[in-house]
């Protein structure tokens, strides 16, 4: 076979390979040149707060919110790479371009909605109060007096309630929470402002030392994804797979995988669950 001929086959089996290609991306909804540009999705999240965002024990990412953003990486023909940010640097991550979405058990605000752009909810939560027993708090208007300490983890919608509402107590902004579990076990601080869940499991682990308060003080928090402002081909996908997921029993699943003790504890207080959102 002479060079010419050789030449003209291989052109011919490339272009063949290149048809399959675009055939089966396109049986998939895309085309062949969205399947050659499209990385994998960068999603940040703080993995301590367990069991939505957290680690195993070899260090790699686990909980419910990683389940979920692989699920939809699955949902839409993407990888999915998470990335643990600090708190604080979550927003930024966005901002920046060094992250396509923040899925961390994030509420939907006014303040961040300013910002970024929110996915419809995903899950909802109340805050509760961590507080230490010998505090004798039954409220949260008991911890606004003056000598009151309270515990806050740095950005949370329990340090935005404090900070707004709790104007006569001593507010200690911290990192994360075990921390702020740590000054209410040890008694250097009064109470702890966080989600119900969070406070649930913390009662549940010290309870010599604490007590937990679960009366309602605020109104239900809407959890959303996050991502840059303007993406609204992300967000309209992100949309459609939480409605997918929802209908799909997804949230029951991870419910029964991460959850089924607390879910029966929150059925026993009444309390609504965090993926009913009827």
């Amino acid at each position: 076979m002479n060079v010419s001929i050789k030449r003209t086959a291989a052109f011919c089996a490339v272009m063949v390979y290149a048809g399959c290609i675009v055939s089966c991306t396109r049986r998939n909804g895309i085309t062949a040149s969205d399947a050659e540009v499209k990385e994998p999705l960068t999603v940040v999240m703080e993995l301590a707060y367990p069991p939505f965002e957290t680690k195993d024990a070899d260090g790699n990412p686990t909980g419910i919110s990683v389940d979920f953003a692989r699920a939809f990486g699955t949902y839409i023909g993407r990888d999915i790479r998470i990335v643990d940010t600090q708190w604080d640097g979550l927003i930024p991550s966005l901002q920046t371009g060094r992250a396509d979405m923040i899925i961390s058990s994030m509420t939907i605000t006014a303040a961040r909605s300013k910002v970024v752009d929110f996915s419809v909810p995903y899950a909802n939560s109340l805050l509760g109060i961590l507080a230490n027993r010998e505090s004798c708090i039954t409220k949260a208007e008991d911890l606004n007096r003056k000598g009151m300490k309270i515990a806050v983890k740095s950005g949370s919608t329990g340090f935005i309630f404090a900070t707004e509402n709790m104007t006569h107590a001593d507010i200690i902004t911290l990192a994360d929470e075990s921390a702020c579990v740590t000054e209410v076990v040890q008694g250097k601080a009064d109470g702890f402002f966080y989600d119900q869940l969070t406070v649930y499991r913390n009662w549940q682990a010290h309870q010599n030392t604490t007590t937990a308060i679960f009366v309602p003080f605020q109104k239900k928090e809407n959890w959303g994804v996050a991502v840059r402002k303007g993406d609204t081909q992300l967000l309209e996908q992100v949309n459609r797979f939480i409605a997918d997921f929802q209908s799909g029993g997804g949230f029951d699943r991870l419910t029964e995988k991460y959850l089924s003790e607390e879910k029966k504890a929150f059925d026993k207080f009444g309390f609504k669950w965090f993926f009913d959102l009827s």
